[in-house]
């Protein structure tokens, strides 16, 4: 048995995807063209919110801290995970390994919490038209970003204080990254309370943040219903399209990966880990090209900024 406070020198063993070692040089091709597009994409919307003053509205404010949450997500897994597929590089030590799984599980809270913001901006955007810069101002962005961070740090730091108290037995996690149910398996100790808090977490994040977004949709919807103008019922609808899009891509497969890792479906384990990178990695790589279609206003500043290049 290995206790991590007595022996802070060993280190866990990512395997990567087991099952595929002989395939993993072939699958970063795909991990590594997400992480370009991903870094080009994320990169691309908070440049232009940065630099374009017409883009200092609300709405891309919350996005431009969305893009960040995606940005620091992506950064703490993709690193690591090509490292493992291109130099069989697996050693990672504990206080690396819960730092990894601090980032990553925190920027997917102030994700959630954001998208919980960007509900309410919609809310207001429909609902409320005359009074959305007076209800939506930059203050009030601030604060609801620093309430997304809040809330990521507090509910995620006991994730990795709890594990510090924990002895393990095993030090070769079957994963490409440091998941938190992964790493609690590997303990011979009464674990209990870290699933309980993981689970919580899940149930509190995935469950209130969804709960506040369809509370916010279904008054969007009875707004929208009592609108007599055609044309004002697709523009209300088309105003929420890219959110809507960019919750499903969130939510449905982090709450089919989490369901999987909890249930213990029959499911092989090198599906289950492909899965759980690609609810990390999914959102981070749509959320802007969605963004990127379906408004107009980014639209007309890409093709502005492709214009100055050409000339």
């Amino acid at each position: 048995m290995l206790n991590f406070n007595h022996s802070s020198f060993l280190t866990f063993t990512l395997m990567g995807i087991p099952g595929l070692e002989s395939k993993h040089l072939w699958l970063s091709l795909p991990f590594f063209s997400m992480f370009l597009i991903i870094l080009i994409g994320n990169g691309v919307i908070l440049f232009l919110v940065a630099t374009e003053l017409t883009l200092h509205r609300p709405m891309y404010l919350l996005l431009a801290l969305l893009m960040v949450a995606d940005l620091i997500s992506t950064l703490a897994l993709l690193p690591k995970l090509l490292c493992i597929f291109w130099f069989n590089d697996r050693d990672i030590a504990p206080n690396a390994c819960f730092t990894q799984m601090f980032f990553i599980h925190g920027a997917s809270v102030v994700r959630s919490a954001l998208l919980v913001a960007l509900a309410f901006d919609r809310f207001v955007a429909v609902c409320e038209p005359l009074r959305y810069n007076s209800i939506l101002s930059h203050s009030l962005v601030g604060r609801l970003g620093l309430v997304a961070l809040a809330k990521g740090v507090i509910l995620i730091l006991p994730m990795p204080l709890l594990l510090q108290r924990l002895t393990f037995c095993h030090m070769v996690i079957p994963h490409t990254y440091c998941d938190h149910m992964a790493v609690v398996k590997m303990s011979c100790d009464h674990t209990r309370p870290n699933r309980i808090y993981g689970l919580f977490v899940i149930l509190l994040v995935v469950g209130l943040d969804l709960l506040l977004i369809g509370f916010s949709y279904g008054l969007i919807l009875q707004a929208v219903v009592r609108l007599n103008s055609r044309d004002a019922t697709y523009k209300a609808l088309n105003t929420c399209s890219a959110h809507i899009f960019v919750i499903f891509v969130t939510y449905i497969p982090a709450l089919f990966s989490s369901l999987i890792h909890r249930i213990g479906l029959n499911i092989p384990p090198q599906t289950h880990i492909l899965l759980a990178n690609l609810y990390l990695l999914l959102p981070s790589m749509l959320n802007p090209i969605i963004y990127g279609i379906k408004m107009k206003e980014i639209r007309d500043k890409v093709d502005k900024c492709l214009c100055r290049g050409r000339e």
